[in-house]
């Protein structure tokens, strides 16, 4: 059986929108720019099968992994057949990533007790009301409130700027100073983002990405940028934050900034997962997410029995 699957281009993003859009969930993941940036640092490709749209990447041990299919609930079902199919004619072990919960009792419905699934919690996306990250208010966000009151005691002349062509080079700039300081070249997974990161900035038209920036005044350097995006009718998905850390202030200033400027019609925000990166996590939990999206990898099961894990 001949599955082809090719290489993300951006003229493909009609197509697989076509698709992505009729998923209403909130991982962060399955949307296109994402998609496509991070395809350029890791093997990810997509086939159309059944009519439904199918991404593949590779695992850390080389074997072949896919997304649960995007598409209408039946040509989904024949979908899955057909990939069961692939798996079994290429002699490999069966293996999906980024499974959610509802997609996952798809499965079971499907194929009851056949896959396990095995949620991964350094995955799991944090989603926080809008209203909140805007206002900061309540006494467990007023330490955030603190930081930002410090900030504008600091730099009284600051200034936020909605990301647009004349200004991008600013950040890009900023970017590279950013990457010096952190020592991206030093840490591979830090050099892919960081390419993520400055290919956003090159292609933020292309991508219909939208930005955000901070200066300490008008005249001033950016001294901090962000990026996201809708992701569902009401939630929006930042994707991209970066600031001076020796900014008092910076991080939760472009964080609340940017929301309350580009966030407001929607009823969520996505602020992506912490990759189990410690300081990452307290940082995240320190905001109070509404809840967090689990996301998991689901195996065939040889013996037909039931199983869910937690990792």
């Amino acid at each position: 059986m001949e599955i082809e699957f090719k290489k993300i281009e951006l003229e493909d993003r009609e197509l697989i929108d076509r698709y992505l859009n009729q998923k209403t969930y909130r991982s962060c993941e399955l949307i296109f720019p994402n998609i496509y940036l991070w395809s350029r640092e890791y093997p990810t490709k997509f086939a159309i099968v059944e009519n439904a749209l199918v991404f593949q990447g590779i695992l850390e041990n080389g074997e072949p992994s896919i997304t649960f299919p995007a598409g209408e609930q039946e040509e989904i079902h024949k979908a899955m057949d057909v990939m069961m199919d692939w798996f079994l004619e290429q002699g490999k072990e069966f293996h999906m990533h980024l499974v959610q919960e509802q997609e996952y009792e798809l499965l079971e419905l499907w194929y009851p007790g056949k896959f396990r699934i095995a949620y991964h919690r350094d995955s799991a996306d944090y989603v926080y009301e809008t209203e909140k990250l805007t206002t900061l208010a309540g006494k467990k966000l007023h330490g955030k409130r603190n930081h930002i009151n410090k900030f504008k005691e600091n730099y009284p002349d600051w200034v936020y700027e909605p990301m647009t062509r004349e200004n991008v080079e600013d950040c890009f700039q900023m970017a590279l100073k950013w990457r010096e300081e952190a020592e991206c070249e030093q840490d591979e997974a830090k050099r892919a983002e960081m390419c993520v990161t400055l290919n956003a900035l090159r292609l933020m038209e292309e991508l219909q990405l939208k930005g955000g920036l901070l200066r300490a005044n008008p005249e001033g350097e950016v001294i901090a940028f962000t990026i996201g995006e809708p992701l569902n009718p009401d939630t929006f998905v930042v994707h991209i934050e970066k600031a001076f850390s020796d900014i008092q202030g910076a991080y939760p200033m472009i964080n609340q900034q940017f929301v309350a400027h580009e966030a407001q019609e929607f009823l969520y925000v996505n602020r992506e997962e912490d990759t189990g990166a410690e300081g990452l996590r307290k940082a995240k939990l320190s905001y109070r997410p509404a809840f967090l999206v689990e996301k998991g990898k689901v195996t065939y099961v040889k013996d037909g029995g039931k199983n869910h894990d937690e990792d």
